[in-house]
């Protein structure tokens, strides 16, 4: 018998028709707990469309990977489980690490006439985009293999103000959402618009042009700037501040 967790108290099998293959009938629940419990004579079909991403699991005989080309193998840093004052995190509320330790790399790729090696070395501590790579199941460890434009910048602290971006990213130090309107009425925090306008605290040494050379970018550190929302990747300072890191090209204006 298979049990499946419900985020509501109740449910109404009123619901339920709409999923082909499951009856009913057959699916009791509690009227508070918030638990389903279903029969076995729920179909195959039933889950048809249902994708579930998993880690690739890679064998114990193998006791190496090399990644090939641009692609670097990072070895995933855990989740945190408790909060800085030492309460437990459930499962659900705990951070999906972004970071960790390059534990191998590939040989580079070529532009144009040149070879470009990879931006890191091996035990670089590193920060990556959300969703890249390919996450793998290794030495009884987590690890991701993605390209080495993936990786938004090197971390060698706990702090995000201390981001190195490479590439073409910069580290943006957001500004504080608007308290009160222009008429002087207080904002609560769910009217507060997330602020677009930051300040650069970092910048990367700039993408390759078709030779194989980093082309700096025009952004500077200590400017003003716009940038497009929801862009990039969103972090959250140990000075309580919010952070940015993304392309340069996501930034629309410089502001003075």
């Amino acid at each position: 018998m298979a049990t499946a967790q419900l985020t509501a108290s109740s449910m109404s099998t009123r619901n339920l028709p709409s999923f082909p293959g499951l009856r009913p009938s057959i699916v009791k629940v509690g009227p508070s707990v918030g638990h389903c419990r279903v029969g076995s004579v729920l179909s195959q079909r039933s889950f048809r469309g249902l994708v579930v991403k998993a880690a690739t699991v890679v064998a114990p005989k193998y006791t190496s990977i090399k990644p090939l080309g641009d692609r670097v193998l990072v070895k995933i840093k855990t989740a945190e489980e408790k909060t800085d004052g030492g309460i437990l995190l459930p499962t659900t509320a705990q951070t999906k690490p972004q970071g960790g330790e390059v534990v191998a790399i590939g040989e580079g790729k070529t532009v144009g006439k040149s070879k470009v090696d990879i931006s890191v070395k091996t035990g670089t501590q590193v920060v990556y985009s959300k969703y890249a790579g390919t996450e793998l199941d290794f030495n009884g460890s987590k690890h991701l293999i993605l390209k080495d434009d993936d990786i938004v910048g090197i971390l060698e602290t706990d702090d995000v103000k201390d981001l190195k971006p490479l590439n073409d990213r910069v580290l943006i130090k957001v500004a504080e959402a608007e308290q009160k309107t222009a008429g002087g009425l207080l904002l609560t925090e769910a009217a507060k618009e997330k602020p677009s306008i930051g300040t650069v605290i970092a910048v990367g040494p700039g993408p390759l042009d078709e030779e194989g050379n980093r082309k700096p970018l025009s952004l500077t550190q200590g400017s003003t700037v716009m940038f497009s929302k929801y862009a990039g990747n969103d972090f959250k300072g140990k000075d309580g501040f919010d952070y940015i890191a993304l392309r340069a090209s996501d930034v629309m204006a410089v502001l003075s």
